[in-house]
């Protein structure tokens, strides 16, 4: 058995068809022509361009909008003057050929994103290797068959699949794919639920451990692969194609209704996203709005700050195209693992719990003021709630309102349009925040819990330390309590509580999490209509139940054996 990570839901049986992409080695050359190298550069970004629109238009056709934007922000890429400037000076000032020049800054900005802790934003990475290497191979005259050969039923199994890698796929041949690299929120794994593909990945070594031709069952549920199944197992995993196929199809029945507990309590459904081209896929699976616009994207894997009509347009475009619906954009939150190449930040012992969000922001009043400007004139267009991360006082957070009314009376001066209409609220994420939930909630429109930190700090423990990794428990009665502690006091005073960490997406927590008094859960889009089905099989009055008794458990095992039960109507 080989465990990875339940990427995309179903069940496929099949043998393995080991793919490995043509490898693009590029080594250090000295160029003789600089002018010449910088047009053979520009000829073969002209040429990506023209390829990866072909293949969004093929996408579009094929799947939808919501996958063709993923490579809309390909394009977007191979036309962002930075990186042409970056190459262009690498090219003159070393005398390299283009090549190089590409692959050095390429690998420059995927090391940026690769140390961030976001898995979101880490993943993008994959994108810009993705872009680059379409780009080399066309500098490089490699052509690649690619995926083009399968032409039998397979279970396609790689170190990794790139976004155009699974663009290509025959959803009619390929029965479901492995990769070693990845997570729920890779494009691949995104581009796979949209295929209706089930996918396990970062499965670390399968690729090395099967071999051409062996005969699996790749479970995308529970990420397994299972590798020479007997008959019996065969025929068990048949009758679960079945069911979970039916399941689906209710799901999608889901489209365009309510999200309802059992008893018709309404929860918003949100979806979080990282840029404006995540939009197309809130809409597709008909999310009830935006629970965390992570606006950090804007600035990275560029050389200087968005200016402020840039971060408008973007926030702009957010908004209309929600409509009336919420749209929470969270202020610059960078610091700890995410870092500006071109903003000097002091280095410090723990980053992690040092200057960073609005402790920065608050510091640098310039970078602030911008955003927050960009964000009232953005308001006109929809329904705007801004939301400020890292709170740890009550006086932190009434800076953050000065500095917005202050921004309110510059623009009334200077006589720019933008609107008062909007919402303002914290992340609740530092226990301090939570345990003086009662006096932010006199002040805030709204709280929205990060889990992934609020975790991490409650436990004293890094999620990305292995070591301390089993201290990282979601279910443990201390963290409830503090949810519980956060929503009370949000009620009292009229106010709503969101949830946009991992837990908010966790189909199995849903009832825990209605039962503490959640108004909004937020989560990868694709994840929207599934819980939507699963919160209509919630009783809100059976969920608050299960909630009290597990602010009485001790331990996070207990907890889950409380849900279990729930869930099997024990």
């Amino acid at each position: 058995m080989i465990q990875g990570i339940g990427a995309s839901d179903g069940i496929a049986i099949g043998k393995v068809y080991k793919y490995e992409p043509v490898e693009v080695v590029i080594t250090r050359e000295i160029c003789q022509d600089v002018k010449a190298e910088q047009l053979k550069f520009d000829h073969s970004i002209k040429a990506g361009i023209e390829a990866l629109e072909i293949l969004k238009t093929k996408t579009e056709n094929e799947m939808d909008a919501e996958t063709a934007a993923i490579f809309g922000a390909h394009i977007e890429i191979l036309r962002d003057p930075e990186l042409a400037i970056a190459v262009a000076d690498k090219i003159a000032s070393e005398q390299v050929k283009a090549e190089y020049a590409l692959k050095t800054v390429s690998d420059s900005f995927v090391a940026i994103f690769e140390a961030m802790e976001d898995a979101y934003i880490r993943e993008r990475a994959a994108d810009i290797k993705d872009v680059t290497r379409r780009v080399l191979m066309i500098l490089k005259g490699v052509q690649s068959k690619g995926l083009s050969e399968i032409d039998e039923p397979i279970i396609l199994v790689a170190k990794d699949l790139t976004p155009s890698d699974t663009a290509l796929l025959n959803r009619e041949l390929v029965l479901g794919f492995i990769t070693d690299i990845g997570g729920r929120t890779s494009h691949s794994a995104i581009m796979a639920r949209t295929m209706e593909i089930p996918a396990v990945v970062g499965t670390i070594n399968g690729f090395d451990q099967l071999d051409n031709g062996d005969l699996v069952i790749l479970d995308g549920v529970k990420g397994e692969i299972m590798i020479h199944p007997s008959e019996e197992d065969i025929q068990n995993y048949k009758e679960k194609i079945a069911l979970l196929n039916r399941e689906k199809s209710l799901w999608q029945a889901c489209l365009g209704q309510k999200s309802t507990t059992k008893d018709f309590k309404d929860i918003d459904l949100a979806a979080n996203i990282g840029s404006p081209e995540d939009i197309d896929g809130v809409i597709f699976n008909d999310g009830d709005g935006i629970g965390l616009y992570r606006t950090e994207f804007l600035y990275m894997g560029r050389k200087n700050f968005p200016t402020e009509d840039e971060q408008y347009e973007s926030y702009k475009t957010v908004l209309e195209k929600m409509g009336e619906k919420p749209v929470v954009i969270r202020t610059l939150d960078i610091g700890g693992d995410k870092e500006l190449s071109y903003f000097d930040m002091p280095k410090e012992l723990n980053p992690f719990l040092g200057n960073r969000a609005l402790r920065l922001c608050l510091q640098n009043m310039d970078m602030f003021k911008t955003q927050l400007r960009a964000l009232l004139r953005a308001a006109i267009h929809g329904n705007l709630h801004i939301m400020f991360p890292m709170i740890a006082t009550i006086d932190e957070f009434r800076k953050a309102k000065a500095v917005l009314y202050e921004v309110e009376q510059e623009l009334e001066m200077e006589k720019i349009v933008y609107s008062k209409n909007y919402q303002t609220g914290i992340m609740i994420e530092i226990p301090a925040a939570a345990l003086l939930a009662d006096v932010f909630a006199k002040e805030v429109d709204f709280f929205s819990i990060g889990t992934n930190d609020l975790i991490q700090y409650t436990f004293a423990a890094d999620r990305m330390n292995e070591h301390v990794s089993y201290l990282y428990q979601p279910y443990n009665p201390s963290l409830l309590k503090l949810i519980k502690m956060v929503t009370e006091a949000a009620h009292k005073e009229g106010k709503w509580v969101g949830m946009c960490g991992e837990m908010a997406g966790e189909i199995q927590a849903l009832p825990l999490l209605i039962g503490l008094g959640l108004d909004e859960l937020s989560m990868s889009a694709p994840s929207i209509l599934r819980a939507r089905y699963s919160l209509k099989q919630i009783d809100s009055i059976k969920a608050k139940g299960l909630a009290d008794m597990a602010l009485q458990a001790c331990t996070q095992e207990e907890v889950k054996v409380l849900m279990d039960a729930f869930w099997n109507g024990k």
